[in-house]
């Protein structure tokens, strides 16, 4: 067979479709089965979420209850949660790839001591990068009225933290949830005497607040608490809540976050999970990837092709003259991705039902085993060449900012950085097939 692998870049048929950038929402929850094991799941579109890992973290003591997860800008994931019923310690973990936590450490927030509590705290990363945890606490235990307070980080690595502030709400609230609209402060919080979800606005994030919805102000009833909310690819705010008194969740939708629709359960989670957050993350652009049978060349190093070894990827020398079984193996079927369509997949054409994915961010080739994150982790979005000329990127779609890169001539998912020699690294010519 010829092997147009010289110019083949400009030869092949167009792919059917150009994509824009891919959404997906992190959710990260307790259960009603356990207060003490993390679970994450995963969705494309913020309604439909499957389960990527069960028991995906748990903290070396004391509970795991309304975990609240950040990307933060060293490209790790940061999880907050409540440690226990009483005392005045948040607990906090890290991932690389959101399904395996490493504990960081408790902070002493120092308000109520050991017979107070200290409930729901929530990332909240203002307008101005300040890296913010809101949380409710009691100074008379369990019984007594919660008030929101805020910690600030005090450095990048996020080991040191501000003195709690009030963040001048009323007694008796709880559930605080703060998101920036604009130069508003909108939060959205349990008004613990009347069970409803309430909603509050400032110019300040210290306040003063005003409350703008109060009662059942957006006709979802009582017996509401732990509002988190996420931003939607058209635009759209979705508020997910948990009707605790029912033992069922809901989510709601608004376009201002002054006026939302009728609440909808939560379908295949509603009666599952429990007070979680949902992070919503972007990959890819504008970027076509030729689909079908295709092979990867290295931009820095044209001689060399991704190809599987030892169910390893690797850029080898290869050419037209190498062997058939070499040839194949650098060769991979290009299609839709099997987290998300817009995407790609990478099916191996000599290992039919195998898939380049990222594992212990190495890139490997494993049967495709139906998970939610075998899926995600073999979905790849493309993005225009960081190294220009015509090449192609591959941003990971499940961990947003990482990308398929060439690391002593290991194929690794690792994290943009901003050099010539990782552009280089991240970029490829989608060839004809080798083989």
């Amino acid at each position: 067979m010829a092997l147009l692998v010289a110019v083949a870049a400009v030869m092949f048929a167009p792919a059917a479709h150009a994509v824009g950038p891919v959404p997906h929402y992190l959710m990260t929850a307790f259960t009603n089965s356990s207060e003490s094991n993390m679970y994450v799941y995963d969705s494309a579109n913020a309604a439909a979420f499957t389960l990527v890992r069960a028991n995906a973290y748990t903290p070396p003591s004391g509970l795991i209850r309304d975990p609240s997860v950040m990307r933060h800008t060293d490209g790790y994931y940061y999880l907050v949660h409540t440690t226990n019923w009483t005392g005045d310690t948040i607990g906090f973990a890290r991932s690389a790839d959101t399904v395996s936590w490493t504990f960081l450490r408790n902070v002493t927030v120092g308000l109520n001591g050991a017979t107070g509590s200290t409930w729901a705290p929530e990332w909240f990363k203002d307008s101005d990068g300040s890296v913010h945890v809101i949380y409710s606490a009691s100074t008379a235990g369990t019984a007594g009225q919660f008030r929101p307070y805020r910690i600030t980080a005090a450095n990048s690595a996020l080991s040191s933290w501000s003195a709690p502030a009030a963040l001048g709400i009323p007694a008796n609230y709880i559930d605080s949830f703060v998101v920036k609209s604009g130069s508003t402060y909108h939060n959205f919080l349990k008004n613990e005497t009347t069970k409803y979800i309430e909603h509050a606005t400032a110019t300040s994030l210290t306040g003063p607040w005003t409350f703008t919805g109060t009662g059942n102000w957006a006709g979802w009833g009582s017996g509401l608490e732990g509002p988190a909310l996420t931003r939607l690819a058209d635009g759209r705010w979705r508020l997910y809540f948990d009707n605790y008194t029912g033992g069922r969740y809901y989510y709601a939708d608004s376009s201002n976050l002054s006026s939302f629709g009728a609440k909808v359960e939560l379908a295949g989670l509603s009666g599952t999970a429990r007070h979680f957050t949902v992070l919503r993350e972007d990959a890819g652009d504008a970027t076509a990837v030729p689909t079908g049978n295709r092979s990867l060349r290295s931009a820095n190093f044209p001689d060399r092709y991704v190809r599987h070894r030892s169910q390893l990827a690797y850029l080898d020398p290869l050419s037209a003259s190498s062997t058939l079984a070499d040839r194949q193996s650098a060769t991979f079927t290009v299609g839709a991705g099997l987290a998300h369509s817009g995407c790609y997949s990478f099916q191996s054409v000599n290992q039919p039902g195998y898939y380049l994915r990222h594992y212990n961010l190495r890139l490997t080739l494993q049967r495709d085993d139906g998970s939610a994150i075998f899926k995600g982790d073999a979905t790849f979005c493309g993005r225009a060449g960081l190294a220009g000329g015509g090449t192609t990127s591959f941003e990971s779609y499940n961990l947003p900012g990482r990308y398929l890169r060439h690391y002593n001539y290991e194929l690794r998912a690792d994290l943009l950085a901003a050099t010539s020699v990782f552009a280089s690294d991240a970029s490829f010519t989608v060839t004809a097939p080798l083989a």
